[in-house]
């Protein structure tokens, strides 16, 4: 008899031993569907809206430098002087050469009349009368000659004053006086760019433009304006707003990347060219989407992003989600989730699924606001909120949270893999 006995307690369900044992308590957030801008965080580097290489035209000795290195420049301003002897020589002589070919235009001219006059008195012949007119039309077409090495003569002469091409910011100067430079050598003398606006060139992968596209089609997805937020290499938030202006049509065969251009307004001329910053572009409102505390979000076997949600007579049931993308501490949720739902945020080890449990409201404060995040995401803010921080330190399931599902890979078995 005592064997039978021990052999029907052995047998006793789990459950019957443990029946005097309370549910165990799980903290839980309840979820409401709300609009949030979708964003897509894009690197990229800030690039001149102009600029222009100052090079000579002319070679010649360098006399002075006419402007300070790092400064700003008007267009039209000198900027060096190369020596002009040679050219003021070349001006003297060219004039000279047009008042030469003036005096044999009016010589031929006053012989062309004159035959003309002789020649209707039949007093000299018609060949000598078209020569005389040949000769002066010869001596005009060498006026005009004359005259254009004269304009050309002067053009090298004014080339001697080597002036900015363009209004903007002016480098270091690669050369100092009394260096000779060339006509249009290669290397420049300074460059100028114009960094008030500046662009900023971002790349997007083909097959995120193609996601965006496709979310486009959604009902569930609106488009809205292109202003863009700029963060900075410090990480703090750039306080104009951009816009999207330009798209390269077509994908680095390479890369598989497409180039976006965003123009910045830069009055303080805080970017400047070549630095490394990271654009926030909208790319559309998840309409009627919930905001789920990544601690409340873990993974199965498949990496698929999942939930536990208390629901009827406080009983424990795994929810698959959609996840859009991750907003400062939440993730965006667009299926898996209904409005009223209870997810449980901290407490993951006893809430396995058909586990009955004693579910404790977070509160507001605590939850971290998700209606403020929403908000304060479409207005673009100049911090992120630290919040989740405490509360990531008390999950379980935060290490595998926190991983953006667009890189889920299968993980280790978790609590839930372990009830199921």
């Amino acid at each position: 008899m005592a064997l039978v006995s021990a052999s029907i307690l052995v047998a006793l369900p789990a459950a019957a031993q443990q029946g005097d044992r309370p549910p165990p308590a799980v903290t839980v957030v309840t979820v409401a569907p709300q609009d949030v801008h979708l964003t897509t965080t894009l690197p990229g580097r800030v690039v001149a809206s102009a600029e222009a290489e100052v090079r000579p035209q002319v070679a010649g000795i360098i006399l002075e430098r006419l402007f300070d290195e790092g400064g700003r420049v008007e267009a039209g301003d000198v900027l060096y002087r190369i020596d002009p002897s040679s050219y003021d020589a070349a001006v003297a002589q060219a004039e000279a050469a047009v008042a030469q070919a003036e005096a044999q235009v009016k010589a031929s001219r006053r012989e062309a009349e004159r035959l003309e006059t002789l020649s209707s008195r039949n007093v000299v012949s018609e060949q000598s009368l078209d020569s005389a007119i040949a000769e002066r039309d010869s001596a005009v077409a060498s006026l005009q000659a004359a005259e254009a090495k004269l304009r050309s003569a002067r053009i090298e002469q004014e080339r001697t004053e080597i002036t900015a091409r363009l209004s903007g910011e002016i480098g270091r100067s690669m050369v100092s006086p009394g260096a000779l430079v060339t006509a249009s050598q290669q290397s420049p003398l300074a460059t100028v760019r114009n960094i008030d606006p500046v662009y900023v060139d971002v790349t997007q992968s083909a097959a995120e433009i193609l996601a965006f596209r496709r979310r486009n089609q959604n009902e569930a997805i609106e488009d809205i304006p292109q202003e863009v937020t700029l963060k900075l290499a410090d990480g703090t938030v750039f306080e104009q707003s951009g816009t999207l202006t330009a798209a390269e049509p077509v994908v680095d065969p390479l890369t598989g990347v497409v180039v976006l251009r965003i123009t910045f307004a830069n009055p303080d001329k805080l970017l400047l060219p070549g630095m490394y910053v990271q654009a926030e572009m909208p790319s559309g409102t998840a309409k009627g989407a919930f905001l789920v505390p990544q601690e409340g979000v873990a993974r199965n076997r498949r990496g698929q992003p999942t939930a536990m949600v208390v629901g009827a007579e406080d009983m424990v049931e795994q929810r698959v989600l959609t996840v859009q993308q991750d907003l400062d501490q939440f993730w965006v949720v667009t299926d898996g989730l209904e409005d009223g739902d209870r997810v449980v945020v901290e407490g993951l080890q006893s809430a396995s699924p058909g586990a009955k449990v004693s579910p404790e409201e977070r509160q507001a404060e605590e939850e971290g606001a998700p209606e403020e995040a929403a908000t304060e995401q479409a207005q673009k803010p100049a911090e992120e909120e630290p919040a989740a921080a405490a509360e990531e330190a008390t999950a379980p399931a935060t290490d595998d949270a926190q991983d953006p599902p667009s890189a889920v890979v299968p993980d280790g078995e978790s609590s839930e893999e372990t009830a199921e």
